[in-house]
């Protein structure tokens, strides 16, 4: 209800300084509390540009071999193959979610699900690949 009675005093405050300045941008129903100025979207906008550009950085010094989830999930694989033992005994299962956590976590930086284009997670490269060792480990299980 927007009668006046029920309207907050620093809302009725806001919507008078907008008129007063002539803003006619705002839409009722949102909040003016969370608008944010050019400065605010500008310095925003170079933060996240900032973090973007140091999480490239971050696996830079490191071999392919052990910076990609998929080459990773494989040498994983060639260990259960040759020796199914000594793989059941380090309880791999339980060590990959810690191990890939970093890896995934800077692929998932720059991910917005409030995008309008934003891809799924299901999408990812990282996502097929765990899938695809997940499905490989269950067949070779099964066996």
């Amino acid at each position: 209800d927007n009668s006046p009675e029920f309207v907050p005093k620093c809302r009725t405050c806001r919507r008078q300084a907008r008129e007063q300045s002539g803003e006619g941008d705002h839409h009722e129903g949102l909040s003016s509390d969370e608008e944010l100025t050019p400065t605010e979207v500008e310095n925003f906008q170079k933060s996240k540009d900032n973090v973007l550009e140091d999480s490239r950085k971050i696996f830079e010094d490191v071999h392919a071999d052990f910076c990609d989830i998929r080459k990773i999930l494989l040498k994983f694989q060639e260990w259960k193959e040759k020796f199914p033992d000594s793989y059941c005994d380090a309880y791999i299962s339980f060590c990959l979610p810690k191990l890939l956590n970093p890896l995934i976590r800077v692929q998932l930086i720059s991910w917005n699900p409030l995008e309008q284009n934003f891809t799924d997670l299901e999408g990812m490269p990282w996502f097929r690949a765990i899938e695809e060792f997940s499905v490989a480990e269950n067949v070779s299980e099964s066996k």
